[in-house]
This record gives C-alpha cells, structure tokens and sequence, in this order.
C-alpha cells in the first residue's frame, strides 16, 4: 500500500468522524429547541462540518488523481477539443493551483468558524452529559440569580415568623434553626447546630418528644405541647409540629419542626382555671357564710334578750356566748369577703395615707426582727373602695408576710401609679388606663409552684394546724376583685414573695367621714313594718325584736305571702326583707311593692347578696343591713330609714 493510500484512508477515518460529531451536535441542538438560540452549537457544528468536508476532499484527491485527469482527458477528446497540454507540465499545474485554491478556500471557511466559535466560547460551560448539548452561561447565570433570590425570599419568611423553625437530620439533631427558635431557648442559631432537639425540652417532656420523633418518621406529622429549657431558666411552653421531609427516592431524609410559644395562652389557660375554680368555692363559701349568719343571728339575738333578763354568772356566760358569736360573724366576713358578696361601702380614699395610718399597727404586729419599710407615691393616689375592707387587706398581706420570715426579714409595702396597655390590662382583667399599685414583698421563705397556684384559695394553708385559717389570702383576693381590682403573686422558693394588687384610679378624693356610732338602745317606734323572712328561727326572733321596740308587725314567710299581706293592709310604714328566698327574692319583691307604694321605705337583709343589689343599686329610700345582727342595729337601721322618709317629706 503505497503512502498516499494510507493518507487516503486516514482521511476517512477523520472525515467520518468529524461528520459524526457535527450530525451528533446538530441532532442534539435540534431536540433540545436550541437550534436558532445557541450560536456556539452551530459554530461548532459548522467547524466539525467544514473539517470533515476538507477531509473528504483530501481523500478523493489522493485516491482518484491519475483516474480523474484520464476521465477528464478522455471526455475532451469525444468533445473535439484540444487537451493535448492537460497531462503535461502544464496540467499538472493547474492540477496543482486548483488543489491549492481550494485548500486554502476550506482553510479559510474553517478559520472564520474557528473565530467564531472562540468569541464565543467565554459564554459557554462546555457539552453536557457528553452529548453535543450547550448552554449558554447567561442563562445559567440568570437561572442562579433567579434560585439565589427565591432562597434569600424563602429564608426571609423562615426568618422574620413568629415560630421557631428547625430542620432535623434523620438522627433528630438541628442542621438549621431560625433566630426565633433560638430567641425561645436564649440561645443562638450556632450554639443550636449539631444539637438534638430532645436537648432543649425539659427533661419530663423529652420521653414523649422521643416517642412522636418516631411516630414522624412512621405516619409522616405529629402534634405535641413541651417545655422548653430557656438558658435563663424562664418557664417557656412551646406547641411543636413535627413533619417528615421525604426525598426523591421516597425516603425520610429529615424532619421539619415548628415551635409555637404558647406560653402567654398557658398562663391565661392557668389564670381562667383558677378564677374558676376559686368563683366555685367563692360560691359555695357565699352559701354558707349565709346559712351560718342566719344561726348567728338567732344565737347572738337571744343571748342579748336574756343578758337584759339575768345577773350573776349566767350574765357571764350569756356575755362569752356573744362573744363567740362575734368570732363567728368575722369568719363568715371573711369568707363573704372572698366571695365578692360582702356589701361594702365604698368611697374615695388615698392610698398613701391609708398605709400611712396602718403604718402604727402593721409595727405592732410584725416582730422586732422584721424591717417595715413603707414607700408611698409622690403624688395622691386615690382610689375607690370600702375602706375597712382595704385596711384589711393591707393588714392579711403584712401578716402573712410575717408568718413567711420566721428568721427576720425585710417587709416592703409601696405605693406607685401605674398606666397599664391594652395588652396588659387584657392580662390581668382589668381596664386600660390609670391604676393605683400597692405592693408588698417580703424576703422571707418564698412558695413552690403548687403552692403558689393555691394561695388565694380558702382554708389552703401551709401553716401548723391552729396557726391559721387559711382565709387571709382569700378575703384579700375577695375584696381586691369585689374592688374591680386584680392581685397578683411572684414567688420563688428561699427568695421571698411579691404580691401586687392593682386598684383602679379615681380622678378627685371626696372627704367622707364614719358616722357615728349608734346607741345601744333600741330605736322604737309606732309605724307598721311588712316583715318577710324565709328563715322561720330570724323570722321569729326578728318579729320579737320589733314588737319589742312597739312597732306593729306583719309576718310573712315568703314574697308571695308578703304581697297578698300588702294588698289587704290599708297601709304599711315599711318593708324589711330578707334578700336571698326562694322563688321570689327580696329585691323582686320590694320592686313590686314599690310600684304599687311608690313612697314605700324598704330595708334589706341578708348575709349573702349574691350580687344583686350591687346589680342595680339602692337608693336612700332603700337601706341595707349585715346578717348577723343586733337588736339595736336593726331597730336604728329601721328608725333612721323611716326619719329619713319623713325628713325628706315623702
């Protein structure tokens, strides 16, 4: 085989080739639609082409060059025309030029694709895949801008939400954790990398994290309420949302956790559950604060009738029979107190004098080795209630202050004005605006949180039994809320105890002044009094005392009685009722009454209001009196109603 054979046959092989690669481009540009979009395919397409067209010509020149001039020759003859110079030196030469004009014309061509393609190679990777597929590195460009912009949008929503956000690996541990999970537990993103989540719930919480981690994985979501460790040691309540993140092959590679703060709900939730249960027992004391005052009315009045009878030592133990009684009523105040049925007498006072004027007694009662520290407001801080029942108030809290510091302490009581927001007012179930803070806080032993959650309830005390009634606390939460107002407690165990009772803010203080007290004498009179007790023991006792004072008295056992009374009678002086009867009640029955005897006086009595006169209210032709009872309370309650009456010309 001769040299230019084996040229011949290598030139083939490349212009195969090259063909090959410029079909496989072309192809290729043409399936993926990027014929008329991408230049550099087709500038290497035509480089490849243009080659393998050069190539073939080669291969034809050196296979085919004696038998190309023989045929040309040949047809030249046939034709009558003269080539007797085309297989001389002269053919040769054109032979020659034309081989060299068209070589150089390929080489030409393939350069300026050449050129072309590497103006524009810059904008171009490379084939994809090996496949003769080219994409052009400004597209890419913008599709990686277009993927970094939408990630940067994504991580803005994670970022800025108001739940925390965790991805977890399969092992549970956190590969990502947004600012405001790491806001939850006071930690940052960093420190949260590479720990397992069961390390941030609390410890009698993470069992049950580690039984829904694996439910996840099996039915793919999970619900469950944890705490979680705050590095401060704040007691935070989280909702967590677990969720499985399934890859491509269907596998779970992860799982995405949503952390909910539910911590203010919680205590809400907490607060709602304790007012409840406390309106119940507040109930349930209220009823039988009223059965027990009735007994006392009936035990205190007939010991004061046969005190006036007797002499001797019977007198005395009449005397101590009534001071027992009198015990007796002050435990019921307290538990009506806390009932929020106790009728008070409100009226403007100051706060900064009030505990001023307490300031004298509270050293009394507190021991030489408990500092009193009392800080009231620069400015009045006026506020409207009873001001007996706040006196009280002051006095349970300083005294259970007290009881708390066995080993001496400190007792601070302060006054301040305070603006409670919306937001804050919502919590405490109060109104937004200006309030009256009275603050007492002692450093003594300080309460646990069960404890701390019980404190306000009635007969709950932790003191040795005969140290106490369990009913200070709860008379001060009775009155503060019967005020309108709201008491708090901070505690902590070996630190002390912080109660805080917001009261609300009165504009003008109005001097009122205690009447004076009555005579212990009965008030007696002649007019006509419509009695109405359901209670037949207070009904008779009652029915005594007024005949006893020469009033003229009318029994009935219940309203629908005292009506059909009234009705017969051609005139009644006044109307005493109990307020709490079955059926009709006290204040039902005086409305009717009053629309037939519009200028008819009444007088109320129960130990239990149930809220209903401070519902609507009495006037001066209406008066209230406090069961237990005295005769000579119930005779001047009703002698200075019915003066009244006459006073004003009615």
């Amino acid at each position: 085989m001769t040299w230019w054979q084996i040229s011949a046959v290598a030139n083939t092989v490349i212009m195969a080739a090259y063909m090959a690669i410029s079909v496989a481009i072309g192809r290729a540009l043409w399936r993926s639609g990027q014929w008329n979009k991408n230049p550099l395919g087709l500038a290497t397409t035509a480089i490849f082409f243009t080659c393998g067209l050069h190539h073939g010509w080669h291969t034809l020149h050196l296979l085919l060059p004696d038998r190309a001039m023989d045929l040309m020759a040949k047809h030249d003859d046939m034709a009558g025309h003269d080539r007797s110079g085309v297989g001389g030196p002269s053919g040769n030469a054109m032979r020659i030029a034309f081989n060299d004009v068209y070589t150089a014309s390929w080489d030409i061509v393939t350069a300026a694709a050449a050129v072309w393609y590497w103006t524009l190679r810059e904008r171009f990777p490379a084939l994809v895949r090996g496949a003769a597929v080219f994409e052009d590195l400004k597209l890419r460009e913008a599709a990686e801008q277009t993927l970094r912009e939408s990630e940067e949008r994504y991580r803005g929503i994670v970022e800025t939400t108001s739940e925390g956000v965790a991805l977890l690996d399969r092992d549970g541990r956190i590969t990502y954790a947004n600012t405001r999970l790491a806001a939850l537990v006071r930690r940052t993103g960093p420190q949260l990398l590479g720990m397992a989540l069961v390390d941030i719930v609390a410890g009698e919480d993470r069992a049950k994290l580690r039984v829904e981690l694996d439910g996840v994985r099996r039915d793919g979501t999970q619900r469950l309420e944890a705490g979680l460790c705050h590095a401060q040691q704040r007691p935070v309540s989280a909702q967590v949302a677990l969720t499985s993140r399934v890859g491509p092959t269907g596998e779970v590679e992860g799982i995405l956790a949503m952390v909910a703060d539910v911590t203010d709900q919680k205590n809400a939730e907490a607060q709602l559950r304790q007012a409840q249960r406390l309106d119940a027992v507040g109930q349930l004391a209220g009823g039988v604060a009223h059965d027990f005052n009735n007994l006392l009315t009936v035990i205190d009045g007939y010991a004061a009738m046969l005190l006036n009878q007797v002499d001797g030592p019977a007198r005395a133990d009449l005397t101590a029979i009534r001071d027992a009684a009198a015990r007796a009523a002050a435990l019921t105040r307290q538990l009506l107190a806390f009932s929020h049925t106790q009728v008070a007498q409100p009226q403007a006072i100051d706060l900064n004098e009030l505990v001023l004027g307490v300031e004298e007694m509270l050293r009394r009662l507190i021991r030489e080795d408990v500092e009193l520290i009392v800080r009231g407001a620069a400015a009045p801080t006026v506020v409207w209630a009873d001001h007996g029942q706040l006196e009280q108030v002051i006095v349970n809290l300083a005294v259970n202050s007290r009881d708390a510091m066995p080993q001496g302490g400190r007792l601070t009581i302060a006054v301040a004005h305070i603006d409670l927001d919306t937001a804050e007012a919502g919590r405490l179930g109060l109104e937004p605006g200006g309030h009256r803070l009275l603050t007492v806080a002692d450093t003594g032993c300080g309460m646990p949180p069960d404890v701390r959650a019980r404190v306000f309830e009635p007969f709950f005390t932790t003191k040795e039994q005969g140290k106490g009634t369990g009913l200070g606390l709860s008379t001060a939460y009775g009155i503060i809320r019967q005020t309108r107002g709201h008491i708090t407690v901070d505690s902590i165990p070996g630190t002390g105890s912080t109660f805080r009772v917001y009261l609300p803010a009165v504009a003008a203080l109005a001097v009122q002044r205690q009447a004076d007290p009555p005579v212990d004498r009965l008030a007696g009179g002649a007019e006509t009094i419509l009695l109405v007790e359901d209670d037949p023991a207070v009904r008779e006792l009652t029915e005594r005392i007024l005949n006893s004072a020469g009033y003229r008295t009318l029994v009935a056992a219940d309203g629908r009685q005292a009506l059909a009374l009234a009705l017969r009678l051609p005139t009644v002086d006044l109307l005493l009722t109990d307020l709490i009867m079955p059926g009709m009640n006290g204040r039902q029955l005086a409305d009717q009454l009053t629309t037939l005897m519009p200028d008819l006086p009444v007088v109320f009595t129960s130990a239990h209001t149930r809220g209903i006169l401070a519902a609507q209210g009495h006037g001066g032709a209406k008066a209230f009196l406090d069961k237990p009872f005295t005769a000579t309370a119930l005779t001047r309650k009703i002698r200075d109603t019915l003066d009244a009456r006459l006073t004003t010309g009615t």
